[in-house]
């Protein structure tokens, strides 16, 4: 059976998810096969795995810097956001459907079974397990029912390491307050403490550290620095939403929907020095872009009003007339249509409103959620991005939708997804384009030609000649550097002690 971690924060966005991911990269190098695992995760970033089950986007990212393959257990439960009260609930990969907060709160408990047997189901194949908690272990109105944090770790018998955030400020606070909010036995089960995000120099931050251990009686097991390391992200909070990038000779906007989920689909921009990747919030942020993305969404009529409201479709309308790329993926895609029907409700109660009009499809969502994951080539395509053409492409589709072309409307690809069958995605007229398919920019090659091709039509081609950078390598580099970091800065003989684990 598999020794068990466990890491939990003192809040959300505290860097669990990466330490995690940081810590199961260092175990794959010293010999061990680890697995990520987080019993509940609330994210509009999923993924999907080969077997077509839909998990959090962040185990997906872990399991893949441990060297294996995702697998929906490392996530059995999943909460998609639909409003500011209510979730999308999926179980071991499979969606069970929308429950509001105060109803999931009286549910969750009888999903402990599903949660065990998923974590039973890595125990016997795995030889260490990383578990990551979710918010903070002190949540006194809900630690009764917790089935994530202390409650999980009680459960499984893990050992816990516990992480503050010292970026925001009171850290110090954050650590003796969460211990201080336990039960003794809870308090017991925390084997170390860890300050993240720490810029410099560490020296003056000894005494605090010394105070500390006194008072929780727990030693601090390292002071890990902010990481200058590019991984995705795991929800909204991510830096990668804030900034504006750098500057670059191709502008890409993408449009930071209310409800904007599988940013990831656009990170790859980021790493091409050519390219300024921004994500635009309003009608003054958008500028004058080569490229604009219209990204998924986990509610497509309310986003696609919403940018009625802030006038930033009649300002996307322009640009495209005038030659801009536009680019939808998923619920972007289904947004620059002509138009979108729910009559069963689905997304709610808009029945039927009109796309933008600017790809000739039309999209009605159906019960029955499309979750595969594909592989294929672009067809022949044209306008702007013609050197897309027959090009390899890999990633997964996951919506609710079905959109159909009107008349002989182009498509862009062809994929087979996991069932083996062959079939068309999306379409392309003039500088439009439109696609199901999440990372379909990561393949080989692929975000190194959009780059080449809008810098040609810039004039700039002469600057244009990309490395034709490997997405995969650059990653496998970006998972090296974390775990060498992290060697540095964590106690790694004292956290594999504490596991029971024999170097």
């Amino acid at each position: 059976m598999a020794k068990t971690l466990m890491i939990q924060g003192t809040m959300s966005n505290v860097g669990k998810s990466l330490l995690t991911a940081g810590i199961l990269r260092i175990m794959r190098q010293d010999g061990f096969r680890a697995a990520p695992f987080k019993s509940q995760n609330m994210a509009l970033n999923s993924f999907i795995t080969e077997e077509g089950l839909e998990m959090g986007r962040a185990q997906a990212v872990q399991a893949e810097a441990a060297g294996v393959r995702p697998v929906a257990d490392m996530n059995p439960v999943l909460l998609k956001p639909t409003t500011d009260v209510g979730s999308q609930v999926v179980l071991q990969g499979i969606h069970l459907g929308n429950m509001t907060a105060r109803e999931y709160f009286g549910y969750k408990k009888t999903l402990i079974p599903k949660i065990l047997e998923s974590f039973q189901n890595l125990a016997e194949q795995y030889d260490l397990i990383v578990i990551e908690g979710a918010g903070s272990p002190a949540e006194i109105n809900l630690k009764q029912d917790d089935i994530v944090n202390m409650g999980l770790a009680d459960l499984v018998d893990a050992p816990v390491l516990l992480v503050g955030d010292i970026d925001r400020g009171g850290v110090f606070a954050q650590l003796y307050g969460t211990v201080m909010l336990l039960s003794e036995e809870e308090k017991s089960r925390i084997k170390g403490l860890i300050v993240n995000k720490f810029r410099g120099d560490k020296t003056i931050l000894d005494p605090g550290i010394r105070m500390i251990e006194k008072l929780c009686r727990i030693p601090v097991l390292g002071v890990t620095p902010y990481l200058d390391v590019d991984l995705e992200d795991e929800d909204s909070l991510g830096n990668h939403l804030r900034g504006q990038g750098p500057g670059g000779l191709v502008d890409i906007a993408v449009i930071r929907l209310p409800r904007i989920s599988n940013f990831t689909d656009f990170s790859v921009f980021g790493m091409i020095p050519q390219v300024r990747l921004r994500y635009v919030r309003n009608l003054r942020e958008l500028g004058n872009p080569d490229m604009v993305i219209l990204p998924g969404t986990k509610s497509t009529m309310e986003d696609l009003l919403w940018l009625r409201r802030e006038g930033l479709e009649a300002a996307i309308l322009k640009k495209a007339a005038s030659g801009c790329v536009i680019f939808g993926i998923c619920g972007g895609y289904q947004m620059m249509g002509m138009s979108l029907a729910d009559p069963a409700r689905v997304e709610g109660s808009r029945g039927e409103i009109r796309g933008m009009g600017l790809l000739p499809v039309d999209t009605k969502y159906e019960e029955e959620k499309t979750k595969t994951r594909v592989k294929g080539t672009f067809g022949a395509v044209s306008g702007c991005l013609r050197a897309l053409s027959f090009m390899e492409i890999e990633g997964y589709e996951i919506h609710m939708g079905a959109t159909s072309l009107r008349g002989e409307a182009p498509w862009l690809a062809s994929v087979t997804d996991g069932r083996q069958e062959r079939k068309t995605d999306g379409t392309c007229t003039g500088s439009c384009y439109g696609t199901y398919v999440h990372g379909i920019f990561d393949a080989d090659g692929v975000a190194s030609a959009v780059t080449t091709a809008l810098m040609r039509a810039k004039g700039l081609l002469e600057d244009a000649e990309g490395d034709g950078m490997d997405y995969g390598a650059y990653k496998e580099q970006q998972y090296d550097r974390l775990a060498e970091a992290l060697r540095r800065h964590l106690d790694m003989d004292r956290i594999y002690e504490i596991m029971g684990v024999e170097r």
